[in-house]
């Protein structure tokens, strides 16, 4: 695959998840009202709409602006790293990741109390364990991405092989040279 096809779907795909993400959060701020969870799945998943001013588990409630920091390296390392991809596997991964990060980014810069500041909206209640979105579902699928692509010992760079991966003299596939 062309690394400008790999950009392409690193874009596509973060741009999906974008849109997933704010569109669903719109949604759930019209439909949902706080305090008063409705089931999705039966009890085990459920809808229930916070506005969560800190990380995962509500975490660092009380320095949203240094998430809000943190999610902007993270977003720009995901920049930095995309122009090595050279697989359509991590090519979907960096979508996802850049895409899940953009959307509670976009929370945090945008959305009430202020600039910054905001807080992410999450309407997915887990087992009652956790509450999370559409950016975060994309976000956990990008680090099992990772694990597997890692796993199968998938080069992040890729090579003109099938799918990137780069095959020795016996057809399995070389180990990474990075």
């Amino acid at each position: 695959m062309g690394r400008s096809r790999l950009y392409a779907a690193i874009a596509g795909t973060a741009v999906v998840t974008v849109v997933a993400d704010q569109v669903t959060k719109m949604w759930a701020l019209r439909a949902l009202t706080p305090g008063l969870p409705r089931p999705l799945i039966g009890d085990w998943i459920q809808l229930n709409l916070i506005r969560n001013s800190g990380a995962a588990f509500s975490l660092g409630n009380q320095v949203t602006w240094l998430l809000t920091a943190l999610a902007l390296v993270i977003v720009a390392g995901v920049l930095v790293g995309a122009r090595r991809v050279g697989h359509r596997g991590w090519a979907l991964t960096f979508g996802l990741l850049l895409g899940g990060a953009l959307g509670n980014l976009l929370d945090r810069v945008f959305r009430e109390p202020g600039l910054f500041r905001g807080h992410v909206v999450d309407f997915l209640d887990y087992f009652g364990l956790f509450i999370g979105n559409v950016a975060d579902i994309a976000i956990v699928l990008a680090a099992a991405l990772v694990a597997l692509l890692t796993a199968k010992a998938v080069p992040l760079r890729g090579s003109p092989g099938a799918d990137g991966i780069p095959a020795g003299s016996d057809g399995k596939p070389e180990a990474p040279h990075e």
